[in-house]
Protein backbone atom coordinates (compact mmCIF):
# COMPACT_ATOMS: atom_id res chain seq x y z
CA UNK A 1 0.00 0.00 0.00
CA UNK A 2 1.35 3.47 -0.84
CA UNK A 3 2.46 6.13 1.99
CA UNK A 4 1.71 9.52 1.88
CA UNK A 5 3.44 12.19 3.73
CA UNK A 6 4.39 15.50 4.63
CA UNK A 7 6.40 18.12 6.62
CA UNK A 8 5.41 20.39 9.51
CA UNK A 9 7.62 22.61 10.05
CA UNK A 10 7.86 26.66 11.33
CA UNK A 11 9.12 28.83 8.32
CA UNK A 12 7.72 32.12 6.22
CA UNK A 13 8.31 32.51 2.53
CA UNK A 14 10.82 35.24 2.53
CA UNK A 15 9.73 36.86 -0.69
CA UNK A 16 6.60 37.66 0.25
CA UNK A 17 8.34 39.08 3.57
CA UNK A 18 10.18 41.25 1.26
CA UNK A 19 7.32 42.55 -0.22
CA UNK A 20 5.60 43.29 3.22
CA UNK A 21 9.21 45.57 3.98
CA UNK A 22 8.34 46.93 0.98
CA UNK A 23 4.85 48.18 1.60
CA UNK A 24 5.64 48.97 5.10
CA UNK A 25 8.45 51.96 3.69
CA UNK A 26 6.15 53.37 1.36
CA UNK A 27 3.64 53.73 3.69
CA UNK A 28 5.81 54.97 6.40
CA UNK A 29 7.11 57.33 3.94
CA UNK A 30 3.54 58.53 2.67
CA UNK A 31 1.84 59.17 6.00
CA UNK A 32 1.49 62.68 7.42
CA UNK A 33 2.12 61.58 11.25
CA UNK A 34 4.85 60.28 10.34
CA UNK A 35 6.58 63.43 8.75
CA UNK A 36 9.33 64.77 10.42
CA UNK A 37 10.03 62.33 12.63
CA UNK A 38 12.78 59.81 12.56
CA UNK A 39 10.04 56.79 11.89
CA UNK A 40 11.75 53.84 9.72
CA UNK A 41 12.09 50.17 9.24
CA UNK A 42 15.18 48.72 8.51
CA UNK A 43 16.03 44.82 7.44
CA UNK A 44 17.62 43.75 11.10
CA UNK A 45 20.81 42.03 9.31
CA UNK A 46 22.27 41.04 5.90
CA UNK A 47 20.50 37.91 5.55
CA UNK A 48 16.43 39.48 6.68
CA UNK A 49 16.42 37.49 9.64
CA UNK A 50 13.75 40.33 11.31
CA UNK A 51 13.18 43.91 11.23
CA UNK A 52 14.67 46.77 12.91
CA UNK A 53 11.74 49.65 13.42
CA UNK A 54 12.77 53.05 14.97
CA UNK A 55 10.28 56.21 16.05
CA UNK A 56 10.09 59.29 17.92
CA UNK A 57 8.39 57.15 20.82
CA UNK A 58 7.08 53.65 21.95
CA UNK A 59 3.55 54.62 20.45
CA UNK A 60 5.57 55.17 16.96
CA UNK A 61 6.99 51.81 16.95
CA UNK A 62 3.65 50.17 18.16
CA UNK A 63 1.99 52.67 15.04
CA UNK A 64 4.65 50.76 12.19
CA UNK A 65 3.84 47.22 14.24
CA UNK A 66 0.46 47.73 13.51
CA UNK A 67 1.19 48.62 9.61
CA UNK A 68 3.12 45.23 9.59
CA UNK A 69 0.74 43.05 10.27
CA UNK A 70 -1.71 44.72 8.38
CA UNK A 71 0.24 44.17 5.74
CA UNK A 72 1.31 40.65 6.69
CA UNK A 73 -2.45 39.75 6.74
CA UNK A 74 -2.84 40.87 3.57
CA UNK A 75 -0.46 38.49 2.12
CA UNK A 76 -1.62 35.39 4.50
CA UNK A 77 1.43 35.29 6.70
CA UNK A 78 0.90 34.93 9.84
CA UNK A 79 1.42 37.28 12.11
CA UNK A 80 3.22 34.66 14.75
CA UNK A 81 6.64 34.95 12.60
CA UNK A 82 6.84 37.94 13.99
CA UNK A 83 8.69 37.43 17.67
CA UNK A 84 7.96 40.62 19.55
CA UNK A 85 8.85 40.18 22.81
CA UNK A 86 11.90 42.16 23.10
CA UNK A 87 11.42 46.12 24.65
CA UNK A 88 11.22 48.97 23.06
CA UNK A 89 14.96 50.43 23.53
CA UNK A 90 14.76 54.53 24.19
CA UNK A 91 17.96 56.96 23.50
CA UNK A 92 18.73 60.28 22.25
CA UNK A 93 14.74 61.29 21.31
CA UNK A 94 14.80 57.80 19.54
CA UNK A 95 12.97 54.73 20.13
CA UNK A 96 14.15 51.84 18.33
CA UNK A 97 12.84 47.88 18.43
CA UNK A 98 14.51 44.71 17.16
CA UNK A 99 11.67 42.12 15.52
CA UNK A 100 13.34 38.85 14.56
CA UNK A 101 11.11 36.41 12.40
CA UNK A 102 10.73 33.39 13.92
CA UNK A 103 11.47 30.19 11.92
CA UNK A 104 12.12 27.04 12.72
CA UNK A 105 11.10 24.23 15.14
CA UNK A 106 12.73 23.42 18.41
CA UNK A 107 12.25 20.31 20.18
CA UNK A 108 10.02 20.96 22.71
CA UNK A 109 7.91 22.98 20.11
CA UNK A 110 8.10 19.60 17.82
CA UNK A 111 6.98 17.54 21.25
CA UNK A 112 4.12 19.74 21.11
CA UNK A 113 2.93 18.92 17.26
CA UNK A 114 3.56 15.40 17.72
CA UNK A 115 1.75 14.92 21.18
CA UNK A 116 -1.31 16.55 19.45
CA UNK A 117 -1.30 14.69 16.21
CA UNK A 118 -1.16 10.88 18.31
CA UNK A 119 -3.73 12.35 20.47
CA UNK A 120 -6.27 13.23 17.74
CA UNK A 121 -5.45 10.47 14.79
CA UNK A 122 -4.08 7.35 16.09
CA UNK A 123 -3.83 5.98 12.36
CA UNK A 124 -0.90 8.52 11.29
CA UNK A 125 2.59 8.32 12.53
CA UNK A 126 4.80 11.24 13.16
CA UNK A 127 8.19 11.52 13.18
CA UNK A 128 11.00 14.52 14.48
CA UNK A 129 13.12 15.09 11.72
CA UNK A 130 16.09 17.95 12.76
CA UNK A 131 13.69 21.56 12.47
CA UNK A 132 10.40 19.53 10.93
CA UNK A 133 7.47 16.99 11.80
CA UNK A 134 7.19 14.12 9.51
CA UNK A 135 3.55 12.93 9.21
CA UNK A 136 2.70 9.72 7.67
CA UNK A 137 -0.30 7.96 6.45
CA UNK A 138 -1.42 5.61 3.98
CA UNK A 139 -4.81 7.72 3.60
CA UNK A 140 -4.70 11.35 1.99
CA UNK A 141 -7.92 12.28 3.59
CA UNK A 142 -6.23 11.08 7.37
CA UNK A 143 -3.30 13.70 6.19
CA UNK A 144 -6.00 16.17 5.34
CA UNK A 145 -7.17 15.99 8.85
CA UNK A 146 -4.25 16.44 10.05
CA UNK A 147 -3.25 19.59 8.16
CA UNK A 148 -7.00 21.05 9.38
CA UNK A 149 -5.85 20.32 12.79
CA UNK A 150 -2.66 21.58 12.57
CA UNK A 151 -3.77 25.14 11.06
CA UNK A 152 -6.48 25.18 14.04
CA UNK A 153 -4.38 24.65 16.65
CA UNK A 154 -3.47 27.45 19.18
CA UNK A 155 0.75 27.18 18.91
CA UNK A 156 2.87 30.58 18.94
CA UNK A 157 4.89 29.99 16.25
CA UNK A 158 3.86 29.81 12.73
CA UNK A 159 3.29 25.94 10.75
CA UNK A 160 3.36 25.19 7.08
CA UNK A 161 3.49 22.37 5.24
CA UNK A 162 6.31 21.05 2.96
CA UNK A 163 7.42 18.24 0.61
CA UNK A 164 3.95 16.11 -0.05
CA UNK A 165 4.69 13.14 -1.35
Amino acid sequence: MAQFSFDAVSDYDKAEMNNVFDQVQREISSRYDFKGTPAAIEWLDGDKNGLKLTGSGEWQIDAILDIVRKKLAARNISQKALDTERAVNESNLKATKEVPFVQGLDQEKAKKITALVREKHLKVKTQVQGDAVRVMSSSKDDLQAVMQLLRGADFTFPISFTNFR
